[in-house]
């Protein structure tokens, strides 16, 4: 067998992590066009991740977030990002290094972005205290499928993780 001394695999990966931080960070300077939000799911204990011991004991394995209508202090670094939501009415600040992504989607276009979970190094991730609170509040999105009424809180996922099917976002 002949071994790939160029690593495209990595080189692709990198890529489309790529699109995600130039996506993020243009809602960041510009905020989101049209209908765009994002789904964004990370692993919760991957390195880097910090997340308060709350969410973290809340979400152990993995965590899904709604980048919509109601979110602050979007911040894109080169490894990863930041940004304040709301769980449960409580404010905090979550901080999600690009290597921890495990999927991205946004529903509104059609356009998921999928990552192996072995490209997701675990690692025991640092918390973080909850956020000052903001004007706007956000609702928390478990690792489940998008529904038309995903503003509303769910229930958070009690056990593994679930399967998302992208086929649903896809015209027919």
């Amino acid at each position: 067998m002949v071994t790939d001394h160029i690593r495209y695999d990595v080189l692709a990966r990198d890529a489309l992590r790529g699109v995600l931080r130039k996506v993020l960070t243009d809602a960041a300077s510009h905020g989101l066009p049209g209908e765009h939000h994002f789904f964004i799911t990370f692993v919760s204990k991957a390195e880097g991740v910090k997340i308060s011991p709350r969410l973290l004991a809340q979400y152990p394995e993995e965590m899904t977030v709604i980048l919509q209508h109601q979110f602050w202090d979007l911040t894109v670094l080169e490894d990863r990002f930041e940004v304040g939501l709301s769980f449960g009415g409580i404010p905090e600040r979550l901080i999600v290094p690009f290597s921890s992504i495990k999927s991205f989607l946004d529903p509104s276009v059609k356009f998921g972005l999928q990552f192996e979970t072995s490209d997701v190094a675990d690692a025991a991730p640092e918390t973080l205290p909850a956020a000052p609170a903001p004007s706007a509040i956000a609702v928390p999105a478990p690792a489940t499928e998008a529904a038309d009424g995903a503003d509303e809180p769910t229930a958070p996922n009690q056990g593994g993780a679930e399967v998302v099917r992208l086929d649903r976002f896809r015209k027919k």
